[in-house]
């Protein structure tokens, strides 16, 4: 029962919040802004999430979690540098929705992939998520201070999806089913972002 209420609420959160986080019209400056933006965002909420759920399954034998979310952030930091340098991006936000349709996906099929790859994939994600965020920096705002908070959140979220995840996985549905959800809110986004 306590599952059954923990999915009504990611999907809440998902549909309550179906527009694009990347508006450019939030504030980025400081350590608080950057720390409070991911929680506001389906979109980086979901992939944090999917993150962390999908590193308790992709390394269960190392007990090693921490490496696909450390990859994720360093991956994110170097997507922030380049989106606010001025890089764009192709297909941002499609790829930005495409990544959390992925990682639901992962979960859902309990997809096991060896660490580099692994690593290489959620890298891949990050660069997107991170350069949407950058580029929503002017010059001036603050970007260290902002970034900090943004990858203290987005560390959180992470830590958030393992301990879910180190839940979820001894019940085989339960953990599939977190994946359904964030996969179908996932390809709601991609739907929006087309």
């Amino acid at each position: 029962m306590k599952f059954c209420r923990l999915l009504v609420l990611l999907s809440l959160v998902g549909v309550a919040s179906t527009a694009h986080a990347h508006t450019g019209f939030h504030p980025v400056q400081g350590w608080v802004s950057g720390f409070t933006h991911p929680w506001s965002g389906a979109d980086h909420l979901l992939a944090m999430l999917g993150v962390g759920l999908w590193a308790v399954f992709a390394t269960p034998a190392s007990r090693q979690f921490w490496q696909l979310p450390m990859a994720f952030m360093a991956a994110m930091v170097l997507g922030g540098v380049l989106g606010a340098a001025g890089v764009a991006l192709p297909g941002l936000e499609l790829g930005i929705a495409a990544s959390v349709l992925s990682l639901g996906l992962l979960v859902v099929g309990k997809v096991r992939l060896s660490s580099p790859s692994a690593a290489l994939l959620v890298g891949l994600f990050a660069v997107f998520h991170g350069a949407a965020h950058g580029a929503e920096m002017g010059q001036g705002t603050g970007f260290l201070a902002y970034a900090l908070g943004f990858v203290c959140a987005t560390g959180l979220l992470n830590m958030l999806g393992i301990w879910l995840g180190q839940y979820l996985l001894p019940i085989a549905a339960a953990y599939r089913a977190s994946g359904l959800v964030i996969s179908g809110l996932g390809l709601v986004l991609l739907m929006q972002a087309v």
